[in-house]
């Protein structure tokens, strides 16, 4: 009897800990918006704007002032945070046109793939966007990128945010649906998130909630709307702001879940955006683009923080301290090294990471980073197309190549055989340096008074730079472009 108990107590402690480990692993939901800007939150100061949902977020967790995103334009930024890899060294240069070549591959690990390897339950829900040839054999689609569900559209809800067609939903085609985007979206959301906790409540899970808005064409409850009328310049206004409160709105619900299904002290949420705010009337149907940068310089495609610093909210119930809005930088790039570090998932030596693991700072701690944060888009709308962050400096750099935007009649409107070939060869030349602790707008060009900091700096920038270039491969266009320019059929 004595015996037969102490190979109990024996096996107790052999089995223990690896179940320990497995019940300890938390369970990730990040949410991702669509052109949100800094400053369209309540609680990043938006004079109008009712966010209470977020607001609370924000109390009960982390609020950072200086989260990034990877770039300021959507497929590169949505492939930086799957990757933990900046978006030119996976080869998604820019948006992602229906059709185009450019692709996430499966070959490259995404945050989804490697916790998915390692026993989670993964899904996605909403915008997808990191291929042209969307629930297409011919490219990698979300299931090959690590998700074992999907519920998603290759772009924008079409043909707006209310009643959209174009779900897919496991490869199959869902039709027409009622209702609004981001509630249509955290109504699968929930949906698989109570069956996957049904099937296997101690399976964790990585879930990645993806809206729509506020992207263009914005629409938004009429009662929503109706909130706003008094407060907005118009109508147009009016419907924007109305969004944003939509997107509270399905927050609200999806946190709402949590508690409900006692999940919310064993799971992280990230809230954050893909890149800042549309500028208005950019194009024909930005009417209602009414974001806002807040203090920051810029807006999307632009290399100025206007362009990829979002907002980003961070709460785990019971684990990290309520109420912290801390100044430190960090990045989606960083979710996947940080996501893997929690869960004991090892990554891989031969991936070139370019975010780090932040678990210090959701403790209210500083980071170590081997390496600066680093941006480049070469369409960008500002001047600069390169920027890195080494703790309170920016610097940002320009081509010696044209500048895309101002001579998009000989280039294109997108990736292609000359735009790679820039891509690849133009170098730095013209560098711009800002405290960006003490000068947020990045009004005030410190290079000359700084130069010893400024030629440090650009040796980091222009090294980094030459690496990530070399690393992008090369798209074969030429299809693409041929059959845009074929006449349509009549």
């Amino acid at each position: 009897m004595i015996r037969a108990l102490q190979m109990i107590v024996l096996l107790a402690f052999v089995l223990s800990p690896l179940q320990w480990t497995e019940a300890a692993r938390p369970n990730f939901l990040v949410i991702l918006c669509d052109d949100l800007g800094y400053g369209d939150l309540e609680c990043y100061g938006h004079p109008h704007i009712k966010t209470p949902h977020l607001n609370q977020l924000a109390d009960q967790g982390i609020r950072f002032t200086d989260f990034y995103s990877t770039a300021p334009v959507c497929s590169s930024s949505r492939a930086g945070l799957l990757t933990g890899q900046t978006p030119n060294r996976v080869g998604i240069y820019d948006w992602i046109p229906e059709g185009h070549p450019m692709y996430l591959k499966k070959e490259i690990p995404t945050v989804a793939t490697l916790l998915r390897d390692t026993g989670y339950a993964t899904a996605i829900c909403g915008k997808w966007h990191c291929n042209g040839e969307f629930n297409e054999p011919t490219q990698d689609q979300p299931n090959h990128n690590g998700f074992e569900h999907w519920f998603a559209t290759q772009n924008n809800a079409a043909p707006r945010h209310e009643n959209p067609v174009n779900f897919v939903r496991n490869g199959e085609q869902v039709g027409p649906l009622e209702g609004f985007s981001c509630q249509l979206v955290t109504d699968e959301a929930i949906r698989w998130l109570k069956h996957q906790q049904k099937q296997d409540s101690e399976e964790p899970f990585f879930l990645h909630v993806c809206f729509h808005e506020p992207h263009e064409p914005v629409e938004s409850p009429d009662d929503l709307v109706a909130e706003y009328r008094d407060v907005a310049e118009n109508e147009d206004e009016a419907q924007y702001f109305a969004n944003v409160a939509n997107i509270d709105k399905a927050v609200g619900r999806l946190m709402k879940t949590l508690d409900e299904m006692k999940l919310a002290e064993n799971t992280l949420v990230v809230f954050t955006s893909d890149n800042g705010p549309e500028t208005l009337n950019r194009y024909r149907t930005a009417n209602r683009s009414y974001g806002t940068p807040g203090p920051l310089r810029g807006m999307k495609l632009h290399i100025y923080d206007g362009g990829i610093r979002v907002a980003g909210i961070a709460r785990w119930t019971g684990t990290i301290e309520a109420g912290q809005t801390p100044s430190v930088p960090v990045c989606a790039l960083d979710l996947l090294p940080t996501f893997c570090s929690l869960a004991d998932v090892d990554v891989p030596d031969e991936i070139p990471l370019d975010g780090t693991d932040i678990t210090a700072a959701l403790k209210g701690g500083t980071i170590e980073r081997e390496q600066p944060l680093f941006w480049h888009y070469y369409r960008a709308y500002s001047d600069p197309l390169v920027a890195m962050r080494d703790g309170d400096w920016k610097i940002v750099a320009h081509w010696d190549a044209p500048h895309i935007v101002t001579s998009r009649g000989k280039f294109g409107s997108n990736v292609n055989a000359e735009t790679q070939h820039l891509i690849k060869t133009a170098q730095l030349v013209k560098f711009e340096l800002y405290n960006i602790a003490e000068d947020i707008g990045e009004k005030n060009d410190l290079a000359k008074q700084e130069p010893e900091r400024l030629e440090r700096m650009k040796t980091q920038l222009v090294e980094k730079y030459q690496r990530v270039q070399s690393a992008g491969p090369v798209w074969d266009t030429d299809e693409y472009w041929k059959a845009r320019q074929r006449p349509r059929k009549k």
